[in-house]
């Protein structure tokens, strides 16, 4: 629990302070909560690019402390209305501690999220421990963007945060920060309803059922879009056309989306960022001499900070998850209903079609039929008040959805889904005055009423009403998706992987404690772990006198005191396992399961 609290502060603490200095220096005199993304997407980039120098992630954590310590620093006297922005700040970033929160509580500890739902937090985990130790992975060699688990690394070999931890603790972090950056569109609402507001933009029902699986990369590419929509729009301002640097925040962030995702997560950006140069051309607000030099400081800025990754992003477009005869289904049962990105689906598992859990088939369409009406409302709202950037956005992601679902695979479409979703929330509660405050002008400040905020306050209350149900209904669903968060085992060790090779031809018997049988969905995470061979895996309290026939192998942890059983001897230590094998062939055909290995080798992306 501590190692988890610890590295969710230390992201969240250096993302904020690193995020609003770069924003002071682009010439933000108040506070604006862009630099909760703008700093996460510097800190990805930083560890990456130092985290293979000598020390293996210290030089990251010491770069990264060291900057947080002067950004503090500098930022003492240069930023307006900070207090009253970071109390509005404080009211929701402790429900969201408590709401990412839900699945330790409710499993009783803490451990590798998503395990059951997904095995491929077990290959990041590989991937971070090599990266830490500076050996060389798979996914280094395939190009796959590794900053998160260079971030982790960063955390492990410089706080001393084991890696489970520091996973468990970045992704907690993320589902804080994505609704303290929401709030840099809602801070002209009054208190409760911008508290609700930036808590469902951030945490829509698919973001909490991608966090439940421990899927990290996702909800951190719908930050970086969710932030970087906010940062083109406040640079439309009128007040910022002076500016040099106003287009620099949307240049960090895609920077740092290109160490999350790859080029991948450039689609969205790079589709909501042409349409919107298309708009807003048309009304002549960038064809300026100083709209053209501040576009071109802005990609001066994204090639510098790319360039060191173009190579790996030219080797992960091989990747094979993105051919589409190739396994596209992953963990999931098939299509997605494109109606789960509304929010209102009444499942703790995403994956279910409609009536194959609790709920009533008829429930599903209901909220899809309403969440559908209301996102046409807030569309038309949007049109209306020239909210360019977020119908961009959301023009962009509909295009890649679209593709992914006619020329992708099942997998890809979801990702779609689920990082588009905190916009479509956005444009729904729109019409309560969603997308109004100035971004980059506090987050908390009493100021004259803008136009949706005016619109809200004395719009019909049949639309209060609407928005009231729909923030209830679509809370209770992420709430249950969080709810439902499977929690595996609470540390890792490489060694089962290097086992794999020696164990995969032979029948082996894996005992383990019961405790990690029982309550940390250890089956499925040793079964996945020795995927490729026939497993049996029993508690350490319910061995046989004798094994099951046909085994070779005895797999068990270094707490128990000599061979399991009389005949095996001593194979090798693994630490924290013991390998013990029986000499000459087994006796008998074996009963264990064979564990298929999955077509993909690698995590899909």
């Amino acid at each position: 629990m501590i190692g988890t609290y610890a590295a969710a502060l230390a992201v969240c603490g250096a993302s904020l302070a690193i995020g609003q200095a770069v924003l002071v220096i682009c010439g933000v005199r108040c506070w604006s909560w862009l630099s909760p993304a703008v700093g996460l997407a510097l800190i990805c980039a930083m560890c990456w690019g130092t985290v293979r120098l000598p020390g293996e992630g210290v030089v990251s954590a010491v770069l990264v402390v060291t900057l947080a310590v002067a950004a503090v620093a500098f930022l003492r006297g240069r930023v307006g209305e900070g207090g009253e922005a970071l109390q509005a700040g404080l009211y929701v970033a402790l429900p969201a501690v408590v709401i990412a929160s839900l699945p330790f509580l409710v499993e009783g500890h803490f451990g590798i999220l998503g395990t059951g739902f997904n095995p491929d937090m077990s290959q990041h985990l590989l991937a971070t421990d090599r990266l830490a130790e500076g050996v060389d992975g798979q996914l280094l060699n395939e190009g796959y963007p590794l900053g998160p688990h260079a971030v982790v690394a960063a955390l492990s070999k410089g706080l001393g945060i084991g890696l489970v931890q520091g996973f468990s603790g970045l992704t907690l972090a993320v589902a804080v920060l994505a609704p303290l950056t929401a709030l840099a569109a809602l801070a002209d609402q009054p208190s409760l309803r911008r508290t609700a507001g930036a808590l469902l933009v951030g945490l829509p029902y698919l973001v909490a059922s991608y966090y439940a699986q421990g899927a990290f990369k996702e909800t951190i590419q719908a930050l970086f879009l969710l932030a970087f929509v906010l940062a083109l729009r406040e640079s439309a301002r009128p007040e910022w056309t002076d500016k040099p640097l106003r287009f620099v925040p949307a240049a960090v962030i895609a920077v740092g989306s290109v160490y999350v995702y790859s080029f991948p997560g450039l689609l969205w950006l790079a589709g909501t960022a042409s349409i919107c140069a298309v708009v807003e051309l048309a009304r002549s607000k960038f064809a300026s001499p100083a709209g053209l030099h501040a576009m071109s400081l802005a990609l001066i800025v994204f090639a510098v900070g790319t360039l060191p990754e173009l190579g790996r992003m030219i080797d992960f477009q091989r990747f094979e998850t993105f051919d589409p005869s190739g396994p596209g289904l992953g963990n999931l049962f098939g299509q997605l209903s494109p109606f789960e990105a509304l929010g209102i689906w009444p499942s703790g598992d995403f994956r279910l079609a409609p009536g194959d859990g609790a709920a009533p088939v008829v429930v599903y369409y209901l909220g899809a039929a309403f969440g559908t009406a209301l996102l046409l409302f807030g569309l038309v709202r949007c049109w209306r008040l020239r909210e360019s950037a977020i119908l961009a956005a959301l023009l962009a992601a509909a295009g890649l959805y679209v593709a992914a679902r006619l020329g992708g695979t099942p997998y890809t479409a979801a990702k779609a889904l689920e990082v588009a979703a905190p916009l479509v929330t956005l444009a729904i509660l729109s019409l309560a005055g969603g997308a109004v405050a100035g971004v980059l002008h506090g987050g908390g400040r009493r100021r004259r009423p803008s136009t949706w905020g005016r619109a809200a306050a004395t719009g019909p209350a049949a639309a209060r009403l609407a928005l009231a149900v729909y923030i209830a209904a679509a809370g209770a669903c992420s709430l249950l998706a969080f709810a439902n968060a499977p929690v595996g085992p609470t540390s890792y060790s490489p060694a089962l992987t290097g086992l794999r090779p020696l164990l995969a031809p032979h029948p082996t018997l894996v005992l383990i404690p019961d405790r990690l049988l029982d309550e940390e969905q250890g089956a499925r995470y040793i079964a996945w772990e020795l995927r490729g061979g026939r497993v049996c895996i029993e508690a350490e309290s319910d061995a046989d006198a004798i094994p099951p026939p046909g085994v070779r192998f005895v797999l068990t942890t270094d707490a128990v005191d000599g061979a399991p059983f009389p005949g095996f001897e001593l194979r090798r230590r693994a630490a924290p396992y013991v390998l013990w094998e029986r000499p000459g062939p087994p006796e008998g055909r074996s009963s264990c399961p064979l564990i298929a290995e999955r077509q993909s080798r690698a995590p899909n992306d």
